[in-house]
């Protein structure tokens, strides 16, 4: 034990002056050269046992050096003598030391000379005190006899007291037995090897208690040495890397105390196994030491402990004044915010629902600088807590305790002023619209009392006691005094408050006045005696000839009794009353105008702040850094997708538009201008409509994170942020419902027509917004949308195809069972796409539209009434070889759709006309401008006489040119045939048909061309369809242009290009038909007869070798037209 505890204290001592070599301390103990010795270090030499320090004492108490037998000892280096004796004479205390060493030298078996040699070599080296040298003389006869002999002559040599013994009992009368080993004829037992480890490990020990010691005192050192740092992180990491160091020291304090414990039980150890054992003066000496090193230790851990705790305090103020000088800005900072926002923020309010809504606001400001205060109040408490706990910093704290608190005292204050302020204004406000309304009621009453009621003297008394009782009420309701109520309310009297209570109170004024006026009417009617009633016979009522029919109509109107108690007035004095009735009706207007107006304005009022807080309290946060870690990754950079342009929409109503309303307030009926002026700026609704499905997607994945829930717990809302992001939307269709409740009272005003325009013109943003929301579904369409022009309309219809392949028509399949289509109509271009509907709620359920088809308007043409149904029409191109028959839901939807499409065509037809007009007036063409060609096959003997002679002429004459029935000197006027199946061809179209050829039998490739033909000078768009009711049909051949199927077994059926021959008319309308194809008879109706056909003598085709541009001259039916030089006209 006492071995391994001996190993492990050199450990221990090796680590410790590692360390001190690590940290530049210089150990005294190892590396002074004057120092005492260690037995670790002359350890070989003292286990060659030439001299030993048993323990013992002499009589005097002096210290007993044995020298036991050792025949090699002159042979002993120098060196290792003197370290040898030099560490023996240390061993004992200086007391011990002091009184001088015995020395016993055994030399019983050794020569004289050898004794000699040794006692020379002893007087020479030893470095202590002699008090007496004991010499065991050797004990045969010759070395005795020479040792007497000589030691005689020899005695001054030596300079110490030696004596000369002859045996051990000899040399128990100077030493007692007890204090000598058994070698000696002594009691003590003694083993070498035991002393050796006990001196290393108390001699390890005191290395390790020194070490240690030296170790604390230099951490010490560096901890007083140690500047704080400035900020809390800093400090934090130094507290931390001293408390690291502090407990490794206390490790190694622990490790030193551990071994000082274990080396106490080996020394004692003895006594435990023989209470009767005594120790020896060096056992005891050394039990004293390592107690008094064990007690160093505990001395210098309770040191250590007291510094360490001093200086953990230090930096654990010192921390806390970081803390709090961080929290201390933050907090700063937060209330000079608040006191920015207060000092910016404006009481002013301009109606009760505006000072509510103000008061609200200034609650939600109250609130958040509540929070503030609360913080900064409890920092100054903080602040407080710090100093009673004796912070080395109280300088530094106290002051900034005092700045919080006076700031939030400062906060507080104004924010008790604002209220108190609106508290007052909103008083002032109910007041006022207290007021006004019984003012407004007032004028109610007026203008509902009946005119021919008051004739009468009941009638006058009656409205007289409704006066009276209405009157009694306008102390509880209005203002009594103007002085008092600017005294009263001077501390939140604004100008343009004021001037409210000056309107009021006129206002008053004037009620009271009227109410005056009509008092003073009735109560004359009602003072009036009435005179007897003499029956006399009814007679015609002559009617005045002031008195006109409406004016009379107003009179029976206002006079439900007039036969019990009419009252003769003059037609003057009539129109004198209908005039102040008038006048009251047009009041009442004028008020309700001023509500809708209050709405409009408060609504617009309250959406801006809506905006405001959405901005601030959502969008802003966003990039907020203490709020990033609530932010969910999908949300992360998509504040562009979840807002749209927002803040745009919001500048624009805030410093622009919201202004230009309030400028409107007194005079209601001119706000459509307003309208009219922003509505390109109100077109920014459209983007963030557009927006709306991908930012309701991107609200729908993240509506559940913390941070909306954060952000919506901050400002206090009960709804959630998706219903503040609809606001834009609901406020752009409130405009065009408040529009048309002005527009409803403003029918006979100045601005009635600007609300009308602005009106429509909202209407015509949500269309486009509502169209724009389903252009932007359609996938599948490879080209530019923006490229087709305008969207004009979209709507779904059912759509059956036909296809024409060589002379054979084709139909689809599926042609009973039409296609479901949703239709795109733009400037450009008709799509055809298929809706397919999404899954999901909200925005993710709108539907989708996957591209199926596209025709080019340039190639396209309609008819308007296919297959005898008011809903359907066709859409067709490239000659009819593709049709697309098109079903509406309803007529209506079907008229605006053709409406639209023969927009298109005629906007083709005009730019076509305009480009052959600059063609032809920079090129002279070689035919008379006034020459034109009549091709109605429906015309009177004279025109079907003048088209002969001119065919005639025409065929003399191939190179003249050609003059129609049109040309001034022959021209009458055209009848005109109303038509039920009627087409519309693009321009392309009609040019495509004039390079392909029309046929032989007939002049034209559309039913239009069955109507009076136009000169190149002429206006198609100008006749009416309703001259053409008249036209009649007459018997003859004809050439179909247009397929009929027949509707019953006795009709026939046609298709285009066939020859049919008009037999005889029916009843009905009905005409018996032979078509000369097919030999087959039936009956037509005379209305589909005229969309078929054209007579086949009077049927010519048109050609051009020269490639000149031709077409179609129709009627207002047709919305393309051609301009040409014919070359040649052939019957």
């Amino acid at each position: 034990m006492l071995a391994s505890l001996c190993c492990g204290l050199q450990q221990a001592v090796r680590k410790q002056n590692h360390k001190c070599t690590q940290t530049n301390i210089q150990d005294d103990v190892l590396q002074s050269e004057d120092g005492p010795l260690c037995a670790a270090e002359i350890g070989s030499e003292l286990q060659k046992q030439f001299a030993i320090l048993p323990g013992g004492r002499g009589m005097n108490g002096s210290p007993i050096v044995i020298f036991p037998e050792f025949p090699a000892f002159s042979e002993l280096e120098d060196e290792e003598v003197q370290n040898v004796l030099r560490y023996l004479t240390s061993v004992p205390s200086v007391a011990a030391s002091g009184v001088g060493f015995i020395l016993v030298i055994d030399r019983r078996l050794d020569r004289w000379a050898a004794v000699r040699a040794t006692l020379l070599r002893i007087a020479g080296s030893f470095p202590g005190n002699l008090h007496l040298v004991l010499v065991l003389r050797p004990t045969t006869l010759l070395q005795r006899t020479l040792s007497d002999f000589l030691f005689k002559y020899n005695k001054d040599e030596f300079k110490m007291k030696v004596v000369m013994l002859s045996s051990v009992t000899e040399l128990h009368a100077y030493i007692d037995p007890g204090q000598l080993t058994t070698e000696l004829g002594g009691t003590q037992e003694y083993c070498h090897d035991s002393w050796i480890s006990h001196r290393t490990a108390i001699e390890a020990f005191a290395l390790m208690v020194k070490t240690t010691a030296q170790t604390l005192q230099t951490f010490g050192t560096e901890l007083a040495e140690t500047e704080l740092p400035n900020d809390a992180e800093a400090t934090t990491n130094l507290l931390h890397t001293h408390t690291l160091k502090k407990d490794k020291m206390k490790e190694d304090l622990q490790v030193a105390l551990s071994q000082g414990g274990r080396l106490l039980e080996c020394i004692n150890e003895p006594l435990q196994t023989d209470p009767e054992y005594n120790m020896t003066y060096d056992e005891q000496e050394n039990l004293d030491t390592v107690q008094r090193l064990l007690g160093q230790l505990d001395e210098t851990e309770a040191a250590f402990d007291d510094f360490w705790e001093r200086h953990r305090t230090k930096l654990e103020q010192c921390l806390q004044l970081r803390h709090f000088e961080q929290h201390f800005r933050e907090v700063r900072g937060q209330l000079d915010v608040t006191s920015e926002r207060l000092s910016g923020f404006s009481e002013v309010s301009v109606s009760p629902a505006h000072a509510e809504h103000v008061l609200r606001e200034l609650s939600g400001h109250e609130d958040r600088a509540c929070d503030v205060l609360d913080c900064a109040l409890s920092l100054a408490s903080e602040g407080d807590r710090l100093i009673e706990n004796s912070h080395y910093a109280e300088d530094s704290i106290r002051p900034k305790c005092s700045e919080l608190r006076e700031v939030c005292e400062e906060i507080s204050s104004t924010l008790r002023s604002k209220k108190s302020l609106l508290l007052k204004a909103m008083e002032l406000h109910h007041a006022l619209e207290k007021a006004s309304r019984w003012c407004e009621e007032g004028i109610f009453l007026l203008a509902s009392q009946p005119v021919d009621r008051c004739q009468s003297q009941d009638g006058a008394e009656a409205a007289l006691q409704e006066l009276e009782r209405y009157l009694d009420t306008a102390p509880l309701h209005t203002l009594i005094d103007h002085s008092a109520i600017c005294c009263q309310y001077e501390a939140a009297l604004t100008t343009q408050l004021r001037d409210q209570v000056e309107s009021v109170f006129q206002k008053q004024s004037s009620v009271q006045e009227m109410f005056e006026k009509r008092r003073v009417s009735l109560k004359k009617l009602a003072a009036k005696q009435t005179r007897p009633v003499q029956p006399v016979a009814p007679r015609p009522e002559v009617k005045s000839p002031l008195s006109s029919p409406n004016q009379q109509r107003k009179e029976r109107r206002y006079s439900a009794d007039n036969a019990i108690c009419k009252k003769v007035e003059t037609p003057l004095q009539n129109g004198g009353t209908r005039h102040a009735s008038l006048t009251e009706e047009e009041e009442n207007l004028a008020v309700l105008r001023r509500h809708v107006m209050n709405e409009l304005l408060e609504t617009e009022r309250a959406y801006v702040e809506e905006l405001l807080c959405v901005l601030e309290g959502y969008a802003a946060e966003m990039d907020n850094p203490a709020m990033a870690h609530l932010i969910p990754s999908a949300l992360l950079s998509k504040k562009d997708v979840l807002f749209g342009n927002m803040s745009e929409i919001y500048q624009f109503h805030k410093r622009t538009f919201l202004k230009e309303l309030e400028a409107y307030t007194d005079c209601p009926e001119l706000v459509g201008r307003c309208f009219l002026e922003r509505m390109k700026d109100l077109q920014i609704y459209e983007a963030y409509c557009q927006n709306k499905p991908r930012s309701e997607s991107l609200w729908r994945q993240c509506s559940d994170c913390a941070f909306f829930q954060e952000c919506q717990k901050k400002l206090e809302h009960k709804l959630g942020l998706d219903s503040y992001l609809l606001k834009p939307v609901q406020r752009i269709t409130k405009y065009q419902l408040l529009l048309k409740e002005l527009l409803k009272y403003s029918k006979s005003c100045d601005g009635s027509d600007d609300l009308q325009d602005a009106l429509s013109s909202i209407l015509g943003i949500l269309k486009a917004v509502n169209d724009s929301m389903h252009l932007i579904a359609i996938t599948g369409y490879e080209g530019n949308l923006s490229e087709l022009g305008r969207l004009l309309m979209q709507g779904s219809f059912s759509v059956w195809t036909e296809h024409k392949k060589g002379h054979a028509k084709v139909k689809d399949l599926a042609r009973f069972k039409p296609m479901q289509r949703h239709l795109f109509l733009h400037e450009k271009a008709l799509l055809f796409c298929k809706r397919r509907e999404e899954n999901g709620e909200g925005y993710e359920k709108a539907p989708s539209y996957s591209f199926k088809h596209s025709l080019s308007m340039s190639a396209v043409g309609i008819t308007e009434n296919a297959k005898g149904d008011n809903k359907k029409f066709e859409v067709w191109c490239n000659s009819r070889d593709e049709v697309f028959i098109v079903q509406a839901p309803t007529p209506e939807i079907k008229t605006l759709w053709v409406n639209e499409i023969r927009k298109v065509l005629t906007q083709q037809l005009k730019a076509c006309r305009d480009a052959i007009q600059q063609k032809s007036s920079d090129t002279p063409s070689p035919t008379s401008n006034n020459s034109s060609i009549s091709l109605s096959p429906f015309r009177s003997s004279g025109q079907k006489n003048q088209k002969k002679q001119e065919e005639k002429k025409g065929e003399q004459s191939p190179n003249s040119d050609v003059n129609s029935s049109s040309s001034p000197k022959h021209k009458e006027p055209a009848p005109h045939v109303t038509l039920s199946r009627v087409k519309w061809m693009s321009t392309s179209s009609l040019l495509q048909s004039k390079r392909q050829g029309w046929s032989k039998a007939s002049l034209s490739v559309d039913a239009s061309e069955e109507n009076d033909g136009y000169s190149s000078g002429e206006d198609p768009m100008n006749s009416d369809p309703e001259d053409e009711v008249g036209k009649k049909l007459a018997p003859g051949k004809y050439t179909v242009v247009a397929d009929c199927e027949k509707a019953g077994p006795q009709e026939l059926s046609v298709k285009s290009g066939d020859m049919v021959q008009l037999i005889r008319e029916g009843e009905e309308g009905q005409w018996f038909v032979k078509n000369l194809r097919s030999s087959k008879e039936g009956w037509v109706a005379a209305e589909n007869l005229l969309s078929l056909i054209s007579e086949s003598k009077s049927s010519q085709s048109l050609s051009s070798s020269d490639g000149s541009v031709s077409g179609n001259l129709s009627t207002s039916s047709s919305c393309s037209e051609t301009y040409t030089s014919f070359s040649d006209i052939k019957p």
